[in-house]
């Protein structure tokens, strides 16, 4: 099993009232699943992707992944765990505007002080399985939309990560890049990765092996 929700909930305060965003959520997922979450704006998808990539915390609850005890470590265990183990592919790209595509793609690695050769061949590598060497020198702003993802999902794709989590991964993108890119997700789920991915559309989620419904920060059903 990769990771394991009990009893998670993720609660705010706002305007001096108590909003919980995820609410006792239950969740088991084992290595090599494809899962996609569904639900209306405001669900609590990107939410839950967030506290399993550990970019937010659960307020409530345990959180294992990989055997460890996410709830109850320090903040700089967490961030060396989901760096060594967790890629994150957003809607919005977030790539560096300052960077060209070969650095954007290269920065991961130099978090993991990958040493210089290592890093280059990786890089190429990448280039290479997305057909995006000649875009190399390019700056983000130089690239289409479908491009520019990519770029982001070569990003989190380059540390080998066990899990990928995506955030409506094709949202900006037009149908044939869409279909190209659940393509990829396909593929790299048959190579043994494990993929979370936050979607509106049906036909995204029918890529997935589970298709889990929120609602209000629940889990509705299966």
């Amino acid at each position: 099993m990769i990771l394991q929700l009990n009893n998670t909930s993720r609660v705010i305060n706002s305007g001096g009232k108590k909003i919980a965003l995820l609410d006792n959520i239950n969740l088991q997922i084992e290595e090599g699943e494809f899962i996609s979450l569904m639900g209306p704006s405001g669900s609590g998808k990107s939410t839950l992707l967030n506290c399993i990539g550990m970019l937010d915390n659960f307020t409530e609850g345990s959180y294992t992944f990989l055997d460890e005890a996410v709830h109850t470590m320090k903040e700089k265990q967490r961030s060396k765990l989901y760096k060594e183990y967790i890629g994150f592919v957003f809607q919005a790209y977030h790539l560096i505007d300052e960077l060209n595509v070969y650095e954007n793609i290269e920065t991961p690695l130099l978090y993991k002080n990958v040493k210089s050769s290592e890093r280059k061949a990786l890089v190429a590598d990448m280039l290479d399985r997305f057909n995006i060497v000649g875009k190399k020198d390019l700056f983000p702003s130089q690239l289409s939309g479908g491009q520019q993802q990519l770029v982001g999902i070569a990003r989190a794709l380059i540390t080998k990560p066990k899990l990928i989590l995506a955030d409506e991964p094709t949202g900006n993108l037009n149908s044939k890049q869409s279909t190209e890119i659940m393509e990829l997700f396909s593929e790299l789920n048959n190579e043994g990765v494990t993929i979370i991915q936050a979607t509106h559309s049906e036909n995204n989620a029918s890529y997935g092996s589970r298709i889990i419904n929120l609602l209000d920060g629940r889990i509705v059903s299966e």
